[in-house]
């Protein structure tokens, strides 16, 4: 089922030295990424294969001129290929839904 080791074609993202037999998976799988492509961290796992990501930003208000620190959180999909824990660094990038909340995978460790 494994079509080999694809590239997934985002800059910086190295391929997984494991190999994995998910469907799901953008490097062994069917999955194409395509969308938008985020930095964040990696707060929680839920599970084997799925976790959140959270995102800081800074939004600019207006009414006093200033910039504010905002965050937000993203569910996640977590390839068996990759070795992420709680608190690394990640990129994730979109796809299609997924699951009900879930429209974002892992792609790598920054």
């Amino acid at each position: 089922m494994s079509l080999g080791v694809r590239k997934v074609g985002v800059p910086g993202v190295a391929q997984p030295s494991k190999i994995c037999e998910d469907v799901l998976c953008p490097f062994h799988g069917h999955l194409k990424v395509r969308g938008t492509f985020i930095e964040g961290s990696l707060i929680k796992m839920r599970g084997t294969r799925f976790g959140t990501v959270q995102r800081t930003y800074t939004y600019y208000n207006k009414k006093y001129k200033r910039y504010e620190r905002r965050r937000s959180k993203i569910h996640v999909r977590v390839p068996d290929c990759l070795e992420v824990r709680e608190g690394d660094r990640v990129i994730i990038g979109e796809t299609r839904p997924l699951a009900k909340s879930v429209s974002f995978v892992v792609l790598g460790k920054r």
